[in-house]
């Protein structure tokens, strides 16, 4: 039996948002979650093609003036067209490092993520203010609860 494939796609600037993106990916690779191969790449190296290899998607951003990065939205600018009515809805979380409250960019996703289609499958997490350990302990478990639920064929 093939792996399911695990896109995850963020963008950090200051380092955050790529601290909780490296929690998230170890996360997803337990060693226990054998059936599932996870692909983790930068918003600017991810495409098209690595839309349309994945079976799940987790979106990680930084909020910026109240909404996504500009990389995250250059992302979905590159790829949308691109995989229009060639996949099948991809379950999809996200998560934010927020300095407001993360919605902006939330609600941004999700509009976004609903032409696509992505199907929001789990919740998203919002980490506002400074990224503390126990902040970092829940990414990792979004990334290994999600890939878990892959593996098990949940979605």
């Amino acid at each position: 039996m093939s792996k399911r494939v695990l896109l995850i796609v963020y963008h950090s600037k200051s380092g955050s948002t790529e601290r909780m993106a490296r929690a998230v990916i170890q996360g997803a690779q337990d060693e226990e979650l054998e059936g599932v191969a996870v692909v983790a790449k930068s918003a600017y190296q991810a495409d098209a093609s690595d839309l349309l290899q994945a079976n799940a998607i987790i979106l990680g951003t930084p909020e910026n003036f109240g909404y996504m990065s500009g990389a995250l939205k250059d992302f979905f600018d590159r790829t949308f067209y691109e995989v229009e009515g060639k996949i099948a809805p991809l379950p999809y979380t996200v998560f934010i490092k927020a300095g407001n409250d993360g919605t902006g960019a939330l609600n941004a996703i999700r509009r976004i993520a609903n032409g696509y289609p992505f199907v929001e499958a789990q919740e998203p997490l919002i980490v506002k203010g400074e990224l503390t350990p126990a902040d970092t302990e829940k990414c990792r478990v979004l990334g290994q609860t999600f890939a878990a639920a892959l593996d098990l064929g949940i979605y």
